[in-house]
């Protein structure tokens, strides 16, 4: 069961915004729910009314297609915030000249989804991951082969050389 909710045009900006929604991406709701709670931040309060609308889409999703919804089993699968529109205006300054203020806003966007079941989860940890025949890399080997090593290692050669050619710091008599 997936659900999405979007807040557009919230009075605050992105960047300031971002840092509270990194702290609840791909947690489960519950988690999500604490965090934002206890959150000292004023972007905090506006995520939280977005996540609880998502939550509540989920729920009546799950209640129009006449499925059983856990709450508790949703996870946040993808939050987002992106610029708004930008209010521009002007204070006065010094000598009769005017600065510009950028009054920044953001969009929020959440989608909360329910997470797998545990026992398929756990089955597929447990099954080896299929390698081709014959292919096992070897240990300490780079990814490109050996004509990526050979241009590190010109390239290597070349910074060491222009490394020598610095002329040495000259000591004063005193």
């Amino acid at each position: 069961m997936e659900a999405r909710a979007i807040q557009r045009s919230v009075r605050q900006s992105v960047r300031k915004m971002r840092l509270v929604i990194d702290l609840i991406r791909g947690r489960p709701v519950p988690e999500a729910y604490a965090i934002l709670q206890f959150s000292k931040k004023r972007a905090a309060r506006q995520i939280r009314k977005v996540l609880q609308s998502a939550v509540a889409n989920a729920k009546h999703r799950a209640v129009r297609q006449e499925a059983s919804l856990d709450e508790d089993r949703l996870r946040v699968q993808y939050a987002v915030v992106n610029e708004g529109p930008t209010l521009k205006r002007f204070t006065a300054a010094a000598m009769g000249r005017a600065t510009p203020i950028m009054k920044r806003s953001s969009h929020v966007e959440i989608r909360v989804a329910t997470e797998p079941e545990a026992p398929q989860r756990a089955a597929r940890a447990a099954a080896p991951a299929p390698t081709a025949a014959g292919s096992k890399p070897k240990p300490g080997a780079k990814a490109g082969g050996a004509r990526s090593t050979a241009k590190q290692s010109a390239k290597a050669k070349q910074s060491t050389k222009a490394g020598k050619r610095q002329t040495p710091a000259r000591r004063r008599s005193t």
